[in-house]
Order: structure tokens, then sequence, then C-alpha cells
């Protein structure tokens, strides 16, 4: 599974420092999370990308990768 921030962001015309900006992250932790550098994510962080990108399904932040993906 990984996540699609990067995906919505461009589909967006969005910047991940807007995002930073709208969740309080660091740019840093954003461009970790649009380069799917990590293995865990803690729910809150989750939680305000869903509420910044206004989501209206939590589902749509991830994609499932088969095994021949990666």
């Amino acid at each position: 599974m990984k996540l699609r921030v990067r995906e919505i962001l461009e589909e967006r015309g969005m910047e991940q420092k807007e995002l930073a900006e709208a969740t309080g992250l660091s740019t840093r932790a954003i461009s970790d999370l649009c380069s799917n550098k990590g293995t865990r994510y803690y729910k809150e962080t989750l939680e305000r990308i869903i509420r910044a990108l206004e989501l209206k399904d939590a589902n749509d932040l991830f994609d499932l990768e088969s095994n021949e993906d990666t």
C-alpha cells in the first residue's frame, strides 16, 4: 500500500508547501509522505492530510500495489 499524496497534489495543482501550511506539518514530513519513504503513519497525520485535502473518503489517500509493482 502506498500513499497517493503526490498524485492528489498534482491533480489539484497544489504544492507540498501549501499542504504543509494547511496541515501544520513540516515541509520535510510532507516531502517524505509524497515520496512514500515511511512504512508507518500516525493517525493524526493522516487525519490532517485528509481534512486539508477535503477528501470525502479516506481510502482515496491510498493505492494498493500488487507484488508486480514493487
